[in-house]
């Protein structure tokens, strides 16, 4: 844990207990704060006042001596309108920051030249996370793998030389670090998300602009107009920016050309890595993700050798079009990740013939986005509350059954595949649909899919099988 020792001695207070909040408020108390926390939620309050946080009502304490308020990040600092603690806040004139200000804070005080590579973007920002994590490690480095990814940041170890930090950052954390200076920081695309917290693509655009605009290092990617706009932007203020496409070849900066990756110099491109063959990068969207990684590591200081070590090796991100088996030709994808169809286009272009599962609880506009892709479909398994729906979508451009739950769905899709004789199929869960009408969250629905690939006969398996028990729900 990242003892918060910068706020020693100050009064603090702090709204938000779930996961990351708790976390920071432990951080806060053991780096000698004088902390106070609060929830809206009143078991959130009694669990923490049982784990010996300190908390009392915001609403009933003097602002007038606070050194901070520290926000959980989906706590609304502005839109649609601020939450009560953020107006108490700005009323006293009390800084608003989140717990990616306090790693920073930290950083500079205790290791200020130790390597920290900061990731955003609206996609790609978590597997382009894991990926660096899993190159730095790779080469014998100490990787310190945080933030919004699923570990709060002030959990890692303290910040030192040695370890080097790779910390994803959601829009809402970086509107909570005005500090924020990554060696290396990366906006990989932008595309209208999060409008309801941020008001405006201008806005939630300008937020996403902070954490490369003060990074020693800015990579970013050049395949939309915000993006291209932002490099061109920065690169007229003089910062060093380092552009990457997935589309475009480039003059200078990463692009990729299909699997291959190079590295451009005024016009002269050489090729740094080759994504030929390794599964868990297939498709255009990794070619960016890869490409981005790889920029980022240059900066810190990995060779091209320790790099394309490491992409030969990377597992893929759980539940993100992840290969956990294979019987014969056919390959089993857990893409549970998936839960609208943007976020299924990037596993349907990557495979082919794919036995698609999909369906659960429908979102709005369903998968009418996808039909470009329902020729690369052998057969669908529609499950869940939006077989009907999906069913419907499908028509007549690509075989389908109902099968209703993911059980039959896998037993289906596994057999059919069986019979296909193409290099490759795949079956697929890639759902286009959240979970709640079958499974608590996306990642239960992917890990009984892993339980239920793993019992079929003759299996090799790719990936841990998770333990009895974890797919109740």
């Amino acid at each position: 844990m990242i003892e918060a020792s910068t706020f020693k001695g100050q009064k603090v207070a702090l709204f938000g207990l779930g996961g990351s909040g708790l976390a920071t408020a432990r951080s806060l108390m053991a780096g000698g704060a004088d902390l106070i926390a609060w929830d809206d939620n009143p078991a959130q309050v009694e669990a923490a006042g049982s784990a010996g946080i300190t908390v009392g009502d915001l609403r009933d304490i003097d602002w007038t001596d606070l050194g901070a308020l520290v926000l959980a990040p989906g706590v609304p600092l502005t839109h649609p309108k601020p939450h009560w603690s953020a107006d108490l806040a700005n009323m006293n004139g009390v800084e608003i920051i989140g717990d990616v200000e306090i790693f920073v804070r930290e950083r500079r005080a205790l290791a200020p030249d130790c390597p920290f590579i900061a990731i955003t973007g609206t996609n790609g920002k978590s597997t382009t996370t894991a990926l660096i994590a899993h190159l730095i490690a790779s080469s014998g480095r100490n990787a310190q793998l945080g933030g919004n990814i699923g570990t709060a940041v002030l959990t890692l170890d303290p910040p030192s030389n040695d370890r080097f930090y790779v910390v994803e950052c959601s829009s809402y954390q970086i509107d909570l670090a005005p500090s924020l200076d990554p060696s290396a920081g990366l906006l990989l695309n932008l595309t209208p998300d999060h409008l309801d917290r941020h008001g405006s693509m201008q806005h939630y655009a300008e937020v996403k602009t902070r954490l490369v605009r003060q990074s020693d290092v800015a990579v970013v990617g050049v395949d939309d107009d915000w993006c291209e706009e932002i490099a061109e932007r920065l690169a007229a203020e003089g910062k060093r920016v380092e552009p990457i496409s997935q589309s475009k070849r480039l003059p200078n900066g990463y692009f990729a050309d299909g699997s291959r990756i190079f590295r451009a110099d005024d016009g002269t491109a050489s090729e740094v890595a080759n994504l030929e063959g390794i599964p868990t990068l297939r498709g255009q969207h990794n070619a960016q993700n890869a490409a981005a990684a790889i920029a980022a590591c240059k900066t810190v200081g990995l060779s091209d050798e320790e790099i394309r070590t490491g992409l030969a090796s990377f597992p893929g991100l759980k539940h993100r079009m992840q290969p956990v088996g294979r019987r014969g030709r056919v390959v089993f994808v857990n893409d549970s990740k998936a839960t609208n169809a943007e976020a299924a286009a990037p596993a349907l272009q990557s495979f082919e013939p794919i036995y698609w599962i999909a369906g659960g609880l429908p979102k709005e506009g369903g998968i009418a986005s996808l039909e470009p892709y329902f020729p690369r479909i052998a057969k669908a398994y529609l499950i869940g509350e939006a077989a009907a729906e999906f069913a419907a979508s499908i028509g007549e451009r690509a075989p389908f059954e109902i099968s209703g739950t993911l059980d039959r769905a896998v037993a289906n899709a596994a057999r059919d595949a069986a019979d296909d004789g193409s290099e490759m199929p795949a079956v697929l869960l890639s759902p286009a649909c959240a979970s709640f009408d079958q499974y608590r969250n996306f990642e239960m629905r992917g890990d009984a899919f892993v339980s239920l690939v793993s019992g079929l006969d003759d299996m090799e398996m790719l990936v841990e099988t998770p333990g009895k028990g974890e797919n109740d729900g």
